[in-house]
């Protein structure tokens, strides 16, 4: 099947794809997709998660600021209190 590596954003406006891979899951997303929509888009709270980019952990402050690239690898962690 060919891939445009087009996408239409909620508009309908058509947006350049590319993609990534969370959790060893490759994922098509927009470009310009911050790492706080994909955490958003997998139905998580940013505040119960630490999320590394490439080998590096991502501030929780930057999540809204720090845009993902193409063939970026994201690693979701959960924190899971106890005692």
């Amino acid at each position: 099947m060919y891939n445009s590596g087009r996408i239409k954003d909620a508009r309908h406006n058509e947006v350049s794809q590319m993609e990534i891979t969370v959790n060893g899951n490759q994922r098509d997303v927009a470009a310009g997709t911050t790492v706080l929509a994909v955490v958003e888009g997998l139905g998580l709270k940013p505040d119960a998660i630490v999320v590394q980019r490439n080998d590096d952990i991502v501030d929780r402050e930057r999540f809204g600021q720090t845009a993902v690239d193409e063939n970026d690898v994201l690693e979701v962690v959960h924190i899971v209190g106890g005692g």
